[in-house]
C-alpha cells in the first residue's frame, strides 16, 4: 500500500483544463527536513485524482493503492433539491456574540470514527449518528473495503458494526453499531438554507486524529468532481481544512445543522502550484434522500 501522505503523480498539461497562467518555473524544492507521523494503528490514505487537481477520498485507508486519473476538471452542475430530513437531536445557534464552542459541544457526541480492519490492510473514517440506537451515515468508500467493522464514539469507547445498507453511485452507506441506545442523533439542514460565505465547521477523524473540528465558510455551491470511477455533483465546496480520514464527517452550519457528509479534498499536483483549501461535501438534501431510500434495504 502506497504511503499516500507523499505528494500526489506528477501530471502533464494535457490532463488540466482549468485557467492556468504564465509563470517561471521554480526550482525543485529541498527535500523537508520533518518526518510525517504514521497513521494510528499503520493505516494509510488512498486517493484519487481530478484533472489537475487531486481529488482525494477522505478515508484513512489501505488495500486501495495509487489513484485513477479523471478526464476533466471540476466543473459546475445545478443542483437538485429534495426537501428530505431524517432524525432530529440537540442543536445549538450560534449568534454573533456566541463563539462556536457551543456548536461543537452539542454537534461532537454525534460524530463517530469508522474503522475496518481486514487481515492484509485496514481504514479509518468518520461517521455520523442518525438514529439513537446507533444507526450511523459514512461514506460508501469508508467501509467498501473487506474486514471487520468497529465504530468509535466520540467518549472513546469503541463498539463493533456492520454495514447495513449501501449506495455507491451517491458514496453513501449506513452502519449499524451494536449494544448501543440514548445516542444523540444529528440534526440536518437543508441545501436552501445554504449560501456562500457561510460559516461551516468539519468535523471527523483527519489524519487519524479523532475529535477533530476545523473551520471556514462555503466558498462554492453545485460543484461536480468526476474521480474517473464515480461522478459526484451537486457538491458543496469549503476551504474549512479537512484531510484524509475526513471522508464520512459532518460539514456543519452555525446553527448546528449537519449541511453535508464530507467526501473529498483537492490538492495542486507536483507540476501545478497553489493555495489549496477546496474540499468538497455531499449536500444536507442528497444525504437525507438516500438515507431514506437505503432504509429501506435494511433487514
Amino acid at each position: 500500500m502506497t504511503d499516500l501522505m507523499t505528494r500526489p503523480p506528477e501530471q502533464s498539461d494535457d490532463t488540466y483544463a482549468g485557467d492556468r497562467h504564465d509563470r517561471t518555473t521554480p526550482p525543485p524544492p529541498p527535500a523537508p527536513p520533518y518526518a510525517i507521523p504514521p497513521a494510528p494503528g499503520g493505516r494509510h490514505w488512498p486517493r484519487r485524482i481530478a484533472g489537475g487537481a487531486a481529488v482525494l477520498a477522505l478515508i484513512a485507508g489501505g488495500g486501495t493503492a495509487g489513484g485513477v486519473l479523471a478526464g476533466r476538471y471540476l466543473t459546475d452542475h445545478p443542483a437538485t433539491t429534495t426537501g428530505s430530513t431524517v432524525a432530529t437531536g440537540a442543536a445549538a445557534t450560534a449568534t454573533e456574540s456566541d463563539n462556536l464552542a457551543s456548536v461543537v459541544k452539542a454537534v461532537q457526541p454525534s460524530i463517530v470514527t469508522v474503522l475496518v480492519d481486514g487481515a492484509r490492510s485496514s481504514s479509518l473514517g468518520s461517521g455520523v449518528i442518525i438514529s439513537s440506537d446507533g444507526l450511523i451515515v459514512t461514506n460508501n468508500h469508508v467501509v467498501a473495503s473487506d474486514g471487520t467493522v468497529s465504530v468509535r464514539l466520540s467518549s472513546g469507547r469503541t463498539v463493533p458494526a456492520k454495514v447495513v445498507a449501501t449506495d455507491a453511485t451517491n458514496d453513501l452507506a449506513l452502519v449499524q453499531a451494536t449494544g448501543l441506545s440514548g445516542l444523540t442523533p444529528a440534526t440536518f439542514g437543508t441545501n436552501d438554507g445554504v449560501v456562500v460565505g457561510d460559516t461551516v465547521l468539519a468535523f471527523g477523524a483527519p489524519l487519524g486524529l479523532e475529535n477533530t473540528v476545523t473551520s471556514g465558510i462555503v466558498s462554492a455551491v453545485d460543484r461536480s468532481v468526476d474521480t474517473g470511477t464515480e461522478k459526484l455533483s451537486g457538491l458543496l465546496q469549503t476551504d474549512a481544512p479537512i484531510n484524509e480520514g475526513n471522508s464520512g464527517g459532518a460539514l456543519v452550519d452555525t446553527s448546528g445543522h449537519v449541511i453535508g457528509i464530507d467526501v473529498a479534498i483537492a490538492t495542486a499536483s507536483q507540476s501545478d502550484s497553489g493555495s489549496i483549501g477546496v474540499g468538497f461535501a455531499i449536500p444536507a438534501d442528497t444525504v437525507t434522500k438516500v438515507i431514506s431510500q437505503l432504509k429501506t434495504q435494511i433487514q
